[in-house]
């Protein structure tokens, strides 16, 4: 029987498990379907074993939930790059790694075949030269070697390039300790100061959305193939459990402000339309051809894009813009004025009135401005346009709440 192992072959295995019961913590032991209970313990315990202080732990009538609990402003570490440095290797893996990097440390220009002969002669171990040109080649591709074709021959050295030499200055590395915890692909700058054995001591912060780090190889290939106009396969997490698979051609990254989620905007040829899709509920996918009429669908979606107010592309058919009549003192309450002109995003503020003010939202989905505006709640004289629908949620929120805070006339204050 198979030992239980901290390391793991492919990451993309344990992403989902993170998210669904150690992120959002909603799902217990009995929920976990896909395989044995003992896989649920193994996975358990390895996630574990990376983020031990962090787990916290409540008892309900479904079971245990474990979740992670992080106060972000006060962690110097993204907890969950951990997981990113537990991948394993065969015994021959390893063994060709330091074989590799032992042999080609005398800085001189090597093929696959020589390798395979040194190693055979000096050291009793004799791989495939396919098996050692794929390595080369994968180092190759991460800069660790350097590659030079003579003919149909390629030769390799090992990369001259070393972490300690580029942080030769206090300013280099603490600008590597600041961008190994804020901005996209933490996840180099981190490895970077493990590489040179450093750590970020000064930077802490205060909205770190550390759930980031388990998409951001996801992150990596969507990006990849907006840069070079490619099409993308892609598998997404459905309500129901199940997973959804489309072939879709990638436009932008857009990152909620509010939550910090961050959503794909994309193309989908299928259904005609452009939709929005979380990166965290996606597999990692692959790139495919490019897309002859990228172009034409990009200018579109520069259209489309102005009309949005949040992430959502859905058009809304026979819909007007939308009207929102608000009161507001203009010598006594600027600040809701300037409130108005700094949050309306692609909408339009117009004095209509003695202390009144209307903003005008001629977005592609009307519903989706619907939480801003409440937020304005006693001041809204009145909403025109968008959609019918639209209209009657907002009258019919209104009744429920004053239900629950209004109370009925005869109904004694508990």
């Amino acid at each position: 029987m198979a030992g239980f192992s901290e390391l793991i072959k492919n990451f993309e295995k344990v992403r989902g498990y993170v998210r669904d019961f150690f992120i959002y913590g909603y799902k217990v032991r009995g929920d976990f379907d896909k395989k044995s209970a003992r896989t649920y313990d193994d996975e358990k315990r390895r996630v574990e074993s990376w983020l031990g202080e962090h787990m916290v732990y409540d008892d309900s009538v479904r079971g245990r939930h474990a979740a992670i609990s992080v106060d972000s402003g006060r962690i110097a570490e993204n907890p969950l790059y951990q997981a990113f440095y537990t991948r394993s290797f065969t015994d021959n893996d390893i063994r060709l790694h330091f074989l590799l990097l032992d042999i080609m440390s005398d800085g001189e220009k090597h093929t696959s075949r020589e390798l395979c002969d040194i190693m055979n002669e000096g050291f009793r171990f004799c791989p495939e030269e396919q098996t050692v040109r794929l390595k080369l080649k994968e180092y190759a591709g991460e800069g660790i070697m350097l590659c030079e074709k003579r003919g149909r021959t390629v030769y390799y050295r090992l990369s001259g390039d070393h972490a300690e030499d580029w942080l030769d200055s206090e300013g280099i590395k603490n600008a590597v300790r600041f961008f190994s915890e804020t901005g996209e692909l933490g996840l180099v700058g981190n490895t970077i100061l493990k590489t040179a054995g450093l750590k970020n001591e000064r930077f802490f912060m205060k909205h770190n959305y550390i759930v980031h780090a388990l998409e951001d190889e996801v992150l990596l290939t969507v990006l990849q193939a907006i840069s070079g106009h490619n099409e993308l396969k892609v598998t997404t997490a459905s309500p129901n459990g199940g997973t959804q698979r489309s072939v879709v051609v990638p436009m932008q990254v857009l990152v909620s402000v509010q939550t910090g989620r961050r959503f794909l905007a994309a193309w989908t040829a299928a259904s005609g339309r452009f939709c929005t899709m979380r990166l965290d509920h996606m597999q990692l996918p692959e790139e495919g051809g490019v897309c002859s009429t990228y172009d034409e669908i990009a200018a579109r979606y520069a259209e489309l894009s102005k009309r949005s107010f949040g992430v959502s592309l859905a058009q809304v058919s026979g819909a007007v813009p939308l009207r929102v009549v608000i009161e507001a003192d203009e010598h006594e309450e600027r600040f809701i004025i300037d409130r108005l002109e700094r949050e309306k995003r692609c909408g339009v503020v117009e004095k209509t009135g003695e202390n009144e003010f209307t903003v005008t939202l001629d977005i592609c989905d009307p519903t989706e401005a619907m939480k801003w505006v409440k937020s304005f709640i006693g001041r809204i004289k009145r909403i025109e346009g968008g959609t019918e629908g639209v209209r009657d949620r907002f009258r019919s929120d209104i009744e429920r709440m004053y239900k629950m805070y209004g109370g009925d006339a005869d109904e004694d204050i508990q």
